[in-house]
């Protein structure tokens, strides 16, 4: 037996229905509303341990770093792929579905009306009855209830905002991975033809010098293996171009690349830049913290009502129904007659009061662990983006260290070129010396890429991506669950978008 639902019938005793509802509006006042929200306590550190350097730079906008490459192009397939993208649009639409339920939460504690028709008939079949009524409910939503459903439905709008954000962060940050990996093969298809061309050019010099009797046929055999590799080199820049162009028009919801991808075009290069947020912001941009959150103020709501079903359930109740009776199938044969009924209406938990009890202990665990969860998530954002830094400033002291490498071989190529327009250097070391700095070129473009790389790894840490359009809106303060407050050390802009609420 689960529970007693108990109602005053007679509209003529409107006295006592009166003191009914007083005294549910009573009992609810003295249970309380739901819990506060947990207080949020983000471990976060004062200030990044790897951050960059002050310098003339701009602060990098996070809701446009990717602008740092001054690749128009670039630009033009990001803005496409945010309008075109499945996965974004997957996310849209499960966010206008979550708000579509949000946005009616508080309808279930408001009156309801029904109609409804019956059409009993006597166990004898001597009469029947037909039956009409209206019934009129209002659930208060005391003890919690009503405010624990309007946080389990904010908390499952903001996990959808959270989850949109998730797909644009990702989206933006693929397509620039996609994007250089592109630019950069093709780069390196170029360098590499080069060096086949000088390795084939070497081939046949050294066949000259067999003829003459100059060197050795296990030389000639060696500089025609060399050559037989870098053609064989070429198949992996050729695969990484198709394969990457074929990302990019999965990204941007195509079935093909365009065919202006496949023409070889600039090497994106990492301009200026400069990072002047602190580690707090972090709660307000990375997707994955902002999902934790939600989840925590979703599983609060779900605590609420929890705690709620151990306690009545009282509303107000009214019903007019009216029945006429039809004997042997004929027509109304009886004045009709109706009867009204007004007064609370209670549900009460019985014999299944521990059940409810363990449901809410449950519930409470859940909870704990919703806010363990949002730490954890707190703590790999931080060390998401703490390792991309530090990997972000080898990267950039790697590309440094191969310029000045390409730079010196291609000094050195120059005084080659001069010793062979005087004769004083063989062809054969003119080749070499040009593939030797071809090579260079190769690991400057490899090293150029892992710094642009690890540059874009570093802003999807940081959960950078446009601004949320008007189809996306952020979640409401008045849902968001409580965050404390943040640490001292948090510029003034920062903690104001910590405060109570989150977001």
């Amino acid at each position: 037996m689960h529970a007693v639902p108990f109602r005053i019938l007679n509209v003529t005793n409107r006295g006592k229905a009166l003191h009914g509802c007083l005294f549910g509006i009573l009992l609810g006042a003295l249970a309380g509303c739901a819990a506060p929200l947990p207080k949020l306590a983000p471990p976060l550190p004062a200030q990044w341990q790897h951050a960059t350097a002050a310098g003339p730079a701009k602060p990098t906008d996070l809701h446009g770093w990717w602008h740092a490459f001054g690749d128009p192009e670039l630009n033009a397939l990001i803005d496409r792929a945010l309008a075109a993208n499945l996965d974004v649009a997957q996310a849209v639409e499960r966010l206008r579905a979550e708000r579509a339920l949000q946005s009616h939460a508080h309808a279930r504690y408001l009156p309801a009306l029904s109609a409804r028709t019956d059409n009993p008939i006597d166990p004898d079949a001597t009469a029947s009855y037909f039956v009409a009524g209206f019934d009129a409910t209002w659930e208060l939503g005391l003890f919690g209830r009503a405010e624990g459903t309007q946080r389990e439905a904010q908390g499952a709008l903001d996990a959808s905002v959270a989850d949109l954000r998730a797909a644009q962060v990702s989206l933006v940050a693929e397509v620039v991975r996609e994007w250089i990996a592109l630019r950069t093969a093709q780069q390196q298809e170029q360098l590499l033809t080069k060096i086949s061309q000088a390795r084939q050019q070497q081939w046949q010099l050294l066949k000259v010098r067999q003829r003459l009797q100059l060197v050795s046929p296990d030389t000639v055999d060696r500089a025609q293996a060399a050559y037989a590799q870098s053609e064989a080199s070429l198949a992996a820049p050729r695969q990484a171009i198709d394969a990457s162009a074929r990302k990019l028009a999965v990204l941007l919801g195509q079935n093909h690349p365009d065919p202006a991808w496949l023409q070889v075009g600039r090497q994106p290069e990492l301009g200026t830049w400069q990072l002047a947020g602190t580690p707090a912001e972090l709660l307000r941009t990375r997707p994955e913290i902002a999902r934790a959150e939600a989840d925590v103020l979703r599983i609060a709501g779900e605590l609420a009502i929890a705690h709620a079903d151990m306690y009545p359930s009282i509303g107000l109740g009214a019903s007019y129904v009216w029945s006429a009776e039809v004997i042997n199938n004929r027509k109304i044969s009886r004045t009709p007659n109706g009867i009204g009924s007004l007064g609370p209406v209670l549900n009460i938990p019985l014999f299944d009061w521990g059940m409810r009890r363990a449901a809410k202990n449950a519930k409470g665990h859940e909870l704990r662990a919703a806010l363990l969860a949002y730490r954890q998530a707190v703590l790999q954002g931080v060390a998401e983006v703490e390792t991309d830094l530090g990997n972000l400033q080898q990267q950039e002291q790697r590309e440094q260290q191969s310029m000045l490498a390409w730079q010196a071989l291609q000094h050195a190529d120059r005084a080659v070129q001069t010793r062979v327009g005087l004769q004083l250097s063989s062809p054969l070391d003119l080749a070499e010396s040009r593939i030797a700095a071809d090579q260079a070129a190769i690991e400057l473009t490899d090293a150029r890429a892992a710094h642009s790389l690890a540059y874009a790894a570093l802003f999807k840490a940081l959960g950078g991506a446009p601004l949320p359009s008007a189809e996306a809106p952020k979640a409401t303060p008045a849902g968001t669950a409580a965050a404390a407050a943040v640490s001292s050390t948090a510029s003034a802009n920062t903690s104001t978008a910590h405060s109570e609420v989150h977001h």
